[in-house]
């Protein structure tokens, strides 16, 4: 998995993007039951670190994992800036070790999409069971085919000083894959910068994912479908799925 990808994307994903808002919501329908008994957690492809900075704060003891060198970096200078002790590990998700298993493994805005290949989910949940004490849980959300279809068919312009970014997303018709070339021009002085990179996303089918869960040792598994939380015309019925499974105990 390429991790220069993310070089911008880190740098300027929370100036650009805020959708926050519904993933918390999220996060406390799926998580609100079982957050009682969890002391420690794990954030997996945790980006620019919200997630593991809320689950820090919340008083667990908190790992964060991503590839991107960017990430890690914008994650800890966070949690430093915040005074919790979030723990990050430079690591692909498809072969990640933490020191000592957690009780909660998450891994949000469709992060698990970014594999490369439609076959790393296996990998991906192998590692994760392996990461949690018996009993313990992974949820995730996924972008799906029908996400693809609508929305990775475009072209995106976002805006805020002093950047801007141009996404063209493609997607053929029917497959598993898509892919967005970011176009972005960052100002400098009385100039612009232009730098470009390619993000591309797989996805799996829900009958899929329930069978590569129950192949890795998941049990107890639930979805939500996304749309009810996000309220919006870019994530409609179908779009995304939020799931929750527990490692079988014993």
């Amino acid at each position: 998995m390429a991790v220069s990808v993310y070089r911008w994307l880190a740098q300027y994903y929370d100036h650009l993007c805020e959708f926050r808002r519904p993933f918390d919501a999220a996060r406390e329908t799926i998580l609100g039951p079982i957050l009682p008994r969890v002391e420690s957690a794990c954030d997996l492809g945790c980006g620019t670190g919200e997630p593991a900075l809320r689950l820090a704060a919340a008083g667990l003891r908190t790992f964060a994992v991503d590839l991107s060198p960017e990430m890690c970096r914008q994650t800890r200078a966070k949690a430093r800036r915040a005074g919790l002790p979030v723990r990050v590990l430079r690591a692909d998700m498809r072969d990640f070790r933490l020191p000592r298993p957690v009780d909660l493994i998450t891994c949000e805005c469709d992060a698990l999409n970014h594999v490369p290949r439609t076959r790393d989910l296996a990998r991906v949940l192998r590692c994760v069971a392996r990461a949690l004490r018996p009993g313990g849980h992974f949820a995730f959300d996924v972008n799906n085919r029908l996400a693809f279809a609508r929305v990775w068919n475009g072209t995106w312009f976002l805006e805020k000083e002093p950047v801007a970014m141009v996404m063209r997303s493609s997607h053929r018709r029917g497959a598993a894959r898509a892919r967005a070339d970011l176009v972005w021009f960052v100002r400098e002085g009385n100039c612009w910068k232009r730098s470009q990179e390619r993000v591309g996303e797989v996805c799996w089918s829900a009958g899929e994912i329930r069978a590569a869960l129950g192949r890795a040792g998941f049990d107890q598994i639930r979805c939500w479908d996304a749309a009810p939380f996000f309220r919006d015309p870019l994530t409609r019925p179908g779009n995304r799925t939020f799931w929750r499974a527990r490692r079988r105990e014993g």
